[in-house]
């Protein structure tokens, strides 16, 4: 599976997680999968204004827990039980929480990389290990945005305000594919077109 499907796996749990993390929500939740409410009804009986029981609907409907049906000017709400099921087998089955267990290992290892080789908002010295060299990259490459692209100067000026081997720093940067480089001009490329850090 790739960076970006692991990705999506991993934003879909958190979304789950956050959205059935507040209380009134899980009451919501508890309510829809009895029977069919409006949000006049689910505000009398959670104790809420409409406007906030519209909002804690929208979240769920976000994630498609929740479906809505028209009847003339009144939306009726009610719990997709399909939908959790489905989504609980697909976020919570054991590979993706394995790699979740995996993804946060991984960032605790490179939090560790930084506290080695970066001091205050300098790096110190580059590591000649690969792996930690990829994690110092990676944390270069935060300082560019994806969304802008750079001459060969700018690129220079932001790398040197981390260390001064800003040539070799760039040609990494491009070797590992986390910038590239066309007609003079750099750009920030998506994580999950980054070279490995073992490659």
């Amino acid at each position: 599976m790739n960076r970006t499907t692991a990705s999506n796996g991993n934003d879909t749990l958190l979304r789950f997680c956050k959205a059935l993390a507040d209380e009134s929500r899980l009451k919501l939740v508890g309510l829809l999968a009895k029977n069919e409410h409006n949000v006049q009804e689910l505000a009398a009986m959670l104790g809420l204004k409409e406007p906030t029981v519209s909002h804690h609907l929208l979240v769920l409907k976000q994630l498609a827990l929740v479906r809505m049906r028209a009847d003339g000017n009144t939306h009726w709400y009610r719990l997709d039980q399909d939908a959790l099921h489905r989504i609980a087998r697909t976020v919570f089955n054991p590979e993706n929480l394995a790699r979740l267990a995996a993804s946060a290992e991984a960032e605790g290892w490179e939090r560790k990389v930084l506290s080695n080789f970066v001091e205050g908002e300098r790096l110190i010295e580059i590591p000649v290990s690969r792996r930690k060299r990829w994690a110092i990259l990676k944390w270069l490459a935060a300082d560019f945005d994806p969304a802008a692209t750079y001459d060969e100067a700018q690129v220079n000026a932001i790398l040197k305000r981390r260390h001064h081997d800003c040539a070799m720093l760039r040609r990494e940067l491009i070797g590992y594919r986390m910038l590239a480089r066309e007609k003079g001009m750099y750009r920030r490329l998506p994580e999950s077109e980054w070279r490995a850090a073992d490659t």
